[in-house]
């Protein structure tokens, strides 16, 4: 039974294997053909070969990215939830603030940032502060929508049951609002580890955005480009552990 499922997920993965590794060759072939020069477009090897020779300095980077994702995330997660829950038991609250939340994402991050970085200093809160608020709405936004779905038939048959509000939340709206929350959840987590960045560039000390930042003053194209596979890799992990943890929360769904 497991060698047939490690054989499905297999076959599953396959496809985008096959298309990631046809761009890289063609991007490879193309830098070959073309002879252009590797200050403008190195080639995927030359990225891979000289981002291994830089090995230590992008783990050590990619460090502090990976703490500010998750500081910035695990707030993003415990607010939304909470505001979720205030907005359900207290629907006027969702006329109220919902169209702040809405005007907070439509402030640039370019603009934004920099003034975080002023206020709030070099070190980890402002990437945390940041990275929560690009990830926030859409969590927001998948609880009370996965809250609303619950079916009103099963939230009546509970109620006749004695079951109060809170009763009902617990065990009927909250279990519905699951495939909503891990929707938005895989969702946000594409869109931490770039914040993250982006607030490093705005400043910092240390990580991704920094490394980048360097690279890129010292026209190392090739350096640039290997941070960007190591962040891409750290966004496809956090997806990986996301979707894993929904089969774990929903093993129903795979029955």
């Amino acid at each position: 039974m497991r060698l047939s499922a490690v054989r499905h997920q297999a076959g599953r993965a396959l496809p985008a294997l096959v298309s990631v590794c046809a761009i890289l060759l063609a991007w490879e072939v193309y830098v070959d053909l073309a002879g252009v020069s590797p200050t403008l477009l190195p080639a995927p090897s030359r990225v891979v070969e000289q981002g291994w020779a830089a090995r230590a300095v992008l783990l050590a980077n990619a460090g502090p990215t990976l703490a500010a994702t998750l500081s910035g995330f695990a707030l993003s997660l415990a607010s939304a939830f909470v505001f979720s829950v205030a907005i359900d038991f207290v629907p006027v609250l969702r006329r109220a603030l919902f169209p702040v939340f809405v005007i907070s994402q439509t402030l640039p991050l370019v603009a934004i940032a920099p003034l975080i970085v002023l206020w709030f200093g070099f070190g980890l809160l402002p990437k945390i502060l940041l990275v929560a608020l690009v990830t926030f709405f859409p969590m927001l936004v998948a609880l009370v929508d996965g809250y609303e779905s619950t079916d009103d038939d099963l939230q009546r048959l509970l109620r006749s049951m004695g079951a109060g509000r809170a009763g009902v939340f617990r065990r009927a709206r909250l279990p519905s609002a699951l495939p909503y929350f891990f929707a938005g959840l895989r969702i946000s987590i594409t869109y931490a580890v770039v914040a993250a960045i982006f607030a490093e560039y705005a400043g910092a000390q240390r990580g991704l955005g920094i490394f980048i930042l360097n690279a890129k003053n010292n026209f190392r194209p090739d350096l640039v480009l290997a941070a960007v596979f190591v962040s891409s890799a750290l966004t496809l992990v956090l997806f990986a552990l996301a979707a894993g943890l929904q089969r774990l929360s929903m093993p129903w769904r795979r029955a």
